[in-house]
């Protein structure tokens, strides 16, 4: 009985295999960096079924898809000596699939410590009321300069948003003591300023019937009018304005002299 597996057989069998190895298919997301003898080609091969050929040729996988890193919490101390914890979140992602491999080890490990130092000395460098008011100010700050800074290795930093600030109970204790002692002196002035307003319409309120006498008795009969018009039990007894008048004490001779 003949053998199944010849010698050739086996031989062509491993080198339909290798040949197959060769085969690599690289999706749509990705771009694929191909290495020659060690030399870069100078463009990264697109999306679809490529060949490889190993072991003359490496390849290396680069995802384009924006990359949503988490920054852990760093310990900072601001410009006004206050310890807090603040995190944030950096999106960025690889425009250069070339340089993200040639001109940098690990570029997310890059990218993360980069975007830790940066924060700490960027939030350390504002008072707390900044940090803790002016977030938008922040991350624009952030997000330029790591822009900056990733552009050689062909990444760009597309967004910076600082998601946390931790503070110390006392801190928080004091600011909300802050926030009252605000609240309560918005309501102070407030209140006199309501106070004043009425104070000045009441003085031209007085400037105005004092014009025309018989003003006054008229917002007196509509006094009148609205007291009796309530369902109770007041007994209202009208007296003539003039009547008050006669009753007020006259000013004595003196009083005349000394006015004069």
């Amino acid at each position: 009985m003949p053998e199944l597996f010849t010698g050739s057989t086996i031989a062509a069998i491993i080198l339909l295999l290798w040949v197959l190895s060769w085969i690599k298919i690289i999706n749509e997301y990705e771009r694929g960096v191909i290495f020659t003898f060690g030399r870069l080609r100078p463009e990264p091969k697109p999306p679809g079924i490529r060949l490889v050929i190993g072991p003359f040729q490496r390849m290396v996988r680069v995802s384009l898809r924006t990359v949503a890193m988490d920054v852990p919490p760093q310990d900072v101390i601001t410009r006004d000596n206050v310890s807090v914890k603040v995190n944030a979140v950096v999106y960025f992602r690889v425009i250069d699939a070339n340089k993200a491999v040639v001109e940098v080890e690990n570029y997310l490990y890059a990218t993360s410590q980069l975007a830790q130092t940066t924060l700490r000395s960027v939030c350390g460098e504002v008072e707390l009321d900044d940090l803790l008011s002016k977030r938008e100010e922040l991350n624009a700050r952030l997000q330029r300069i790591l822009d900056k800074h990733t552009d050689p290795w062909g990444i760009k930093v597309s967004m910076v948003e600082i998601k946390a600030v931790d503070l110390p109970q006392e801190m928080i204790r004091a600011i909300s003591k802050q926030a009252e002692a605000e609240r309560e002196k918005r309501a102070k002035i407030i209140h006199a300023e309501g106070e004043y307003l009425a104070a000045q319409q009441l003085t031209d309120a007085a400037r105005k019937l004092s014009e025309e006498p018989l003003s006054i008795q008229l917002r007196y009969l509509q006094t009148l009018t609205e007291i009796g018009a309530e369902k109770n039990s007041t007994v209202v007894f009208p007296l003539p304005l003039e009547l008050l008048s006669v009753l007020a004490p006259k000013p004595t001779r003196a009083e005349v002299t000394d006015r004069s």
